[in-house]
């Protein structure tokens, strides 16, 4: 009999999920695929080749099955576990949040304008 593991801890032991609870939440709301097919349960067991399909952050991860894996390890253990199919895209760059501000620009400091007056030739020491 070939080797087989349930799809939820397949995808903690990867890393993917930060628990086994939220594994088997993707699995039981049908957003993961193995080998195509929807995934209803998170008893569905995989094994060495399947290809899963699942959404991921704003992408959607497609990934080979290398190995089973035994254990949680640290990430560079769990790559090891799986080829990445189509690895995420850079999001484009957006526009800057309104509240983020090159230097220079916006409200001027005090010495900025102080700076600002002695240029203008005011005097601070006079009264107007």
């Amino acid at each position: 009999m070939t080797e087989a593991l349930r799809i939820d801890r397949w995808l903690w032991f990867a890393r993917f999920f930060k628990s086994r609870t939220l594994a088997a939440e993707a699995c039981a709301s049908h957003r993961v695929r193995s080998n195509g097919n929807p995934v209803a349960k998170a008893r569905h067991v995989i094994r060495v080749g399947d290809v899963l399909t699942f959404p991921l952050g704003p992408h959607i991860r497609v990934i080979k099955v290398l190995a089973l894996g035994n254990r949680r390890g640290p990430y560079a253990e769990a790559r090891l576990l799986y080829e990445d199919l189509s690895p995420p895209v850079p999001l484009p760059p957006e526009e800057k949040s309104p509240g983020l501000r090159d230097p220079g620009d916006g409200r001027p400091t005090k010495a900025d304008r102080r700076a600002i007056d002695r240029l203008q030739g005011f005097d601070p020491g006079e009264e107007s």
